[in-house]
């Protein structure tokens, strides 16, 4: 509409890379709207204290491997109780790591549908506007968390802390304060968290859209505060930049998105078919969403029209240099 012309670069298909991502994050939320049943989701925050970051960056997949175990025994434990809910309940849980000025903010978005798989197979549906006590989590979880990391430092996990009584001294202290938990109801608007969290399933800290540019060896980026809940402008130096963009890479293999309870891969469909069935509520017809087309993407220029393909430039790469025999 505009007539802006605009390059799509071919995919690197690196999980860590801003643009590569964006049809796999669609395919997944598409996938999870299919999943969602007729019942009230909570939106569960788990927040590790910011005096653990220098451990994550030590041991990055085996802290973050235990804040998953840490989160889900909690929430487990919770569920089953019969003084609660008394079942088996479910969960999805997404991985974030940064925060909106790239800094070291680890946390776990959790999904949960409001009620549990009793051992009758019947549904008890949660009443609580909060699903579950927020302090009697957070201390459930602290107490989980700091349990398993003192068993991996006895085992000799934690082989990269090297000062003398810093595994000790740390987590006594971090037994003495208040773990940030955050829950709240998604009435009527599960579709709108499943896009919320959609948007970090795939993608890194950062987005080519918030980088307005460099300037004497700065990086000039946008960022929203929310202590004021205003949008800024940050200036990091280049080194600077990179590193912070570097702490939220993934080792190798690790999984960010992960299924449990009730919705577990290996029995996600038995248990949605049956609690559909108690609950008298079809299943959405499946969906087989087209392969990506230029019109999907709106010009970052007008905002009005669509991308139109002009052509493809095919890459070329070098043919292997082959050996004797």
């Amino acid at each position: 509409q505009c007539h802006c012309q605009v390059p799509q670069y071919h995919s690197c298909r690196d999980r860590h890379c801003p643009q590569c991502q964006g049809r796999a994050t669609r395919q997944w939320s598409e996938r999870q709207q299919q999943a969602i049943l007729p019942v009230t989701y909570y939106h569960l925050v788990f927040t590790l204290p910011h005096e653990l970051n220098g451990w994550v960056q030590l041991h990055p997949e085996i802290i973050y491997s235990l804040l998953f175990q840490a989160v889900w025994t909690t929430l487990k434990a919770f569920g089953a109780n019969p003084k609660r809910l008394g079942g088996k309940l479910g969960m999805t849980a997404v991985l974030h790591t940064w925060g909106q000025n790239l800094s070291q903010h680890v946390h776990l978005h959790c999904l949960v549908p409001g009620g549990v798989l009793t051992e009758n197979q019947e549904w008890h549906s949660a009443r609580s506007t909060y699903l579950f006590p927020v302090r009697a989590l957070s201390r459930h979880f602290r107490g989980k968390m700091v349990s398993a990391l003192r068993e991996c430092a006895t085992a000799g996990k934690l082989d990269r802390i090297t000062r003398a009584d810093e595994i000790d001294q740390l987590l006594d202290q971090l037994m003495k304060k208040d773990w940030v938990v955050y829950s709240k109801p998604c009435i009527n608007h599960t579709e709108t968290i499943i896009r919320y969290l959609a948007r970090y399933s795939h993608k890194i800290a950062i987005s080519d859209q918030r980088i307005i540019g460099m300037k004497d060896d700065q990086v000039h980026f946008q960022y929203q505060d929310y202590r004021d809940d205003q949008s800024k402008v940050m200036k990091l130096d280049t080194d600077e930049f990179i590193r912070r963009f570097l702490l939220h890479v993934l080792p190798n293999g690790f999984m960010r998105i992960r299924h449990y309870g009730l919705l577990a891969n290996r029995c996600r469909k038995a248990s949605l078919e049956r609690i559909r069935k108690i609950l008298a509520q079809p299943a959405k017809a499946e969906e087989h969403p087209e392969a990506d087309e230029a019109g999907d993407y709106p010009c970052p220029k007008c905002h009005k029209g669509h991308l139109v393909a002009i052509w493809r430039i095919n890459p070329v790469w070098p043919l292997p240099v082959r050996g004797p025999g």
